[in-house]
């Protein structure tokens, strides 16, 4: 148990290193493509801060484990959203900018409801996987393009004071933004694993279940850059990152997670997620969308219920235990 707990430890120390260096190297790409934060938090910092939930789930497909590769999706989406925006939001009110309520958000709650609707038939195919990559690769491209042609003179110069009280440094050089980016994410993708390894040894002296191991103990521990990265661009005022990431993180594990994993080896979805967990995570999603559209922020009283809604959840998936 001592050894575990010696991983966790090790994992978490990790990821703080790895999301401070991810985060810098993200805002220094921004400075040097005067790309919005929005945009480098949908981007840069959403794959690399998913690139443990994209390792875990493949692994543990290739490996027969299922119900582990698709539960850490699924609970790493509810995560983001209910535990990462509520505490985001709780910390510090985060305003909603840029296209995110025109077409980011849309297009997440849309993604999330196809995906409900793929594992309907109990498992994610070959052909599943592919629509869901060309899906990924066509939006990011637009919003890229979108941005880039639609931003103004105005929303520049918002960017560049954002850019500059994030930092006390002036602006990094680009190799050295490219190192930062780079480093965070190896730091990142050790630690998590780290962290998930411990922490699925101490879930397995408890007697849980894969599913519910993946749904907890796995997404959690492999959304813990999500946490760090989101976390700290809050305490800095960077909301716009905070929420663009846990935006682009969802994208990414839906449509690329599980789009690799799937043409890698297709994917049998276990039946309880199928009826109750997938319906939750767009259940929660759409959750957002009232709280986005009014007043175009997420208050601290609304962060604490996004908290509420996933704290009930564990609870009862808990104590279920299958």
């Amino acid at each position: 148990m001592l050894l575990f707990i010696g991983l966790v430890l090790l994992g978490v120390l990790l990821l703080v290193g790895g999301g401070e260096a991810l985060l810098r190297g993200a805002v220094g790409l921004a400075q040097k493509f005067r790309l919005t934060p929005a945009v480098i938090g949908l981007t840069v910092v959403a794959a690399g801060t998913s690139v443990p939930e994209l390792a875990v789930s493949a692994l543990a497909a290739m490996r027969g484990a299922p119900d582990l590769a698709v539960g850490n999706v699924v609970g790493s989406n509810l995560v983001n959203i209910a535990g990462i925006v509520g505490l985001s939001a709780f910390i510090r009110t985060m305003p909603v900018t840029g296209n995110t309520l025109r077409l980011e958000y849309p297009v997440l709650a849309l993604v999330t409801f196809l995906s409900v609707v793929l594992f309907q038939d109990g498992t994610v195919s070959r052909l599943d996987a592919a629509l869901l990559l060309v899906m990924y690769v066509a939006f990011t491209a637009y919003l890229v393009v979108l941005v880039r042609d639609q931003a103004t003179t105005v929303e520049l110069e918002h960017f560049a004071e954002e850019a500059d009280r994030s930092s006390e440094e002036p602006e990094m050089p680009l190799g050295k933004s490219v190192l930062f980016t780079l480093g965070g994410m190896v730091l990142l993708g050790a630690g998590a694993q780290s962290t998930v390894e411990g922490a699925v040894g101490l879930a397995r002296l408890w007697g849980l279940s894969e599913r519910v191991i993946g749904l907890t103990i796995v997404s959690i521990g492999t959304s813990l850059p999500e946490v760090v990265a989101s976390v700290m661009s809050s305490l800095r005022g960077r909301s716009d990152v905070a929420l663009g990431n846990v935006i682009g993180s969802n994208l990414f594990n839906l449509l690329v997670i599980l789009g690799i994993t799937g043409l890698v080896h297709p994917i049998p979805v276990h039946p309880q997620i199928v009826a109750t967990d997938a319906w939750v995570m767009l259940g929660v999603t759409l959750l957002l969308a009232p709280l986005l559209f009014t007043g175009r922020r997420v208050t601290r009283g609304e962060g604490g219920l996004l908290l509420g809604v996933f704290v009930v959840y564990l609870a009862v998936l808990l104590r279920s235990g299958g």
